[in-house]
């Protein structure tokens, strides 16, 4: 039994991918706006339906691995063994830049990718509103690491600081990129300064 519930899961994960995957190229191809949720239903080789089971709006399409960026944060602070809950979120993010994770990895797919987005005033508006709620959301995690309350001022400060590095870094890198120049490198050392704001900012308290 167990063996066959790992088996639809993981059935299940390759169709959600394969959807999120024939979405991306035709919003890249195409632009997010001219493309209905039935043209990718139809590429995929799945019913409408099928598309809906996966993702809850067109939008989620695009912006689909926030959850798996929340797991990768929630599984660090669960095994940080007593370190600073900052620091943990710190660390991680280095290392998934340095080991080329997808979600820093600096190629010609994202300069496609964050163009196809702000040429759609839909998914541009998306995009801002998915920064505030991940900041909220790590803003929460940290709290519960620190064993403080969610609506600590300090918890708060932490996550809007750090999805703002993040965001900084990252642009900077894409710019870099298309520059010729160094993007991981560019990256980190962005990174590192903002880092060290936020440790500037919060020294002091339970989150450093």
């Amino acid at each position: 039994m167990s063996n066959r519930i790992k088996l639809r899961d993981r059935k299940k994960e390759m169709t959600r991918q394969a959807i999120s995957d024939v979405a991306t190229r035709l919003f890249v191809e195409h632009g997010f706006d001219k493309v209905s949720v039935a043209d990718i239903a139809d590429e995929a080789e799945v019913a409408r339906k099928t598309v809906f089971n996966y993702f809850r709006r067109k939008e989620d399409l695009v912006f689909d691995r926030e959850d798996e960026i929340r797991e990768l944060v929630r599984n660090a602070l669960a095994d940080r063994g007593g370190q600073p809950p900052v620091r943990i979120f710190q660390t991680l993010m280095r290392g998934l830049v340095e080991t080329q994770h997808p979600l820093f990895r600096i190629t010609e797919r994202p300069i496609q990718f964050w163009r196809m987005v702000t040429e759609s005033p839909t998914l541009t508006a998306h995009a801002r509103g998915l920064q505030v709620t991940l900041a909220d959301d790590l803003s929460r995690m940290l709290s519960d690491a620190a064993g403080r309350p969610r609506s600590d001022a300090d918890a708060h400060l932490a996550g809007a600081m750090l999805m703002a590095v993040l965001v900084a870094a990252y642009g900077a890198a894409l710019r870099a990129f298309r520059e010729r120049g160094k993007p991981e490198a560019i990256l980190l050392s962005v990174m590192e300064r903002g880092f060290s704001g936020v440790d500037a900012a919060l020294a002091g308290t339970s989150y450093i």
